[in-house]
């Protein structure tokens, strides 16, 4: 029985997929997504960039596919990129079946623009023969026109409705290996259509708030939507969407799931907002600290506190803590006991020495017990 039962999610139950490697759905973690925005013709340049965004930890990478020309640069893309890659596809069908001639490993489709279901079927078709998956992609903004006809304007029902009919196409053509999302930028739209979708099928559901703004407002807004999803045990893979460079967008991914304890990557830093009690200049100190630790994968947590107040009570429940001390003498405490005390020395630089320590020590007892496996 857990001592927190507050902590406890119960995942909704979906059925599982694969994206390439990556199971989607079942018991498999929550997968982070994130997009390209170099031009895909470019294939060089949007390696670069798929790189870096698996090295910030993403799971699955998209790109768009607007022209034959990104259509031939995809076999260069699947063939060096590190991650699972999905094509997206707006109007024109035929890219989705050069892409899945091209070996990528899901289609992303948007029924609101895809054309007559006989086109959705030959694109059905291409998955089937190639070996894809295939994400249903309703988007509020451009829902089908007979919907919005019904409905008056987008709303979850309309939502839902359209993809429930699109569900319904694949399956005819006995095709299973698909997710589906629902996306809006309004927030309370989104949230709803998830929730109700969630309650009429089990398969795998993709979530995003689309469009959400820039840096700031993108991730307060995809938190509020995705957080109440999550919380509720609603998804299975994500992606957050940012007027930003894509691997911002993993990084956010990652925090969401970590604060929910859904996913766990790299080190988790617990620090104070700061005040005149502060023994040394914590904002500086965990702005230095969070990105000399950026190349940690090893999940730990850390806590920065510039006084006695909370620092003691918060290094109890923390892998390596810090509280600020008088006379520039802070205390130090591992596994939440108190070890040494610093003085005369870079915060930051022993913080990340004994980071990359334990690092080291969690991957070695890791390694020693699959050998024993």
């Amino acid at each position: 029985m857990s001592l927190r039962p507050y902590r406890d999610i119960a995942r909704r139950r979906s059925r599982q997929i694969r994206v390439g490697p990556v199971a989607v759905g079942g018991d498999a973690p929550i997968s982070v997504q994130t997009m390209t925005n170099t031009p895909t013709s470019d294939s060089a340049a949007t390696l670069r960039q798929i790189e870096a965004c698996a090295e910030a930890g993403a799971d699955i990478v998209r790109v768009s596919c607007p022209d034959q020309d990104s259509t031939r640069a995809l076999r260069e893309i699947v063939a060096g990129s590190p991650v699972p890659i999905v094509a997206d596809i707006h109007f024109h069908y035929r890219r989705a079946i050069e892409a899945a001639e091209a070996g990528v490993a899901c289609l992303r489709i948007n029924p609101g623009n895809i054309g007559k279901p006989e086109r959705e079927r030959e694109v059905v078709r291409a998955a089937l023969d190639h070996g894809c998956s295939i994400r249903i992609g309703v988007n509020a903004g451009s829902l089908e026109r007979p919907l919005l006809e019904k409905y008056g304007e987008p709303c979850p029902a309309a939502m839902v409705e359209s993809a429930l009919g699109h569900i319904r196409i694949l399956e005819d053509n006995d095709f299973f290996e698909f997710k589906i999302s629902v996306k809006a930028s309004d927030v309370f739209l989104a949230v709803a259509a998830y929730r109700e979708l969630a309650t009429v099928t089990d398969y795998p559901l993709h979530l995003g708030i689309t469009e959400a703004g820039g840096l700031r407002a993108g991730t307060v807004k995809s938190s509020i939507g995705l957080g109440v999803l999550l919380w509720e045990g609603i998804g299975d893979t994500l992606r957050v969407s940012l007027s930003s460079d894509p691997v911002d967008e993993v990084k956010v991914g990652y925090e969401l799931l970590k604060s929910l304890g859904l996913r766990h990557r790299g080190v988790t830093v617990i620090s104070c907002p700061s005040c005149a009690r502060q023994q040394f200049d914590v904002i500086e100190t965990v702005r230095e600290l969070e990105d000399r630790l950026s190349h940690v994968t090893t999940p730990m947590t850390v806590s920065v506190i510039g006084c006695v107040v909370n620092g003691p009570g918060e290094a109890r429940l923390t892998d390596i803590g810090l509280t600020g001390g008088g006379r520039g003498t802070h205390q130090v405490y591992l596994a939440g006991v108190p070890n040494h005390r610093l003085r005369d020395r870079s915060v930051v630089d022993h913080l990340v020495e004994l980071v990359e320590h334990k690092a080291l020590e969690i991957e070695a007892a890791r390694e020693t017990a699959d050998a024993a496996v």
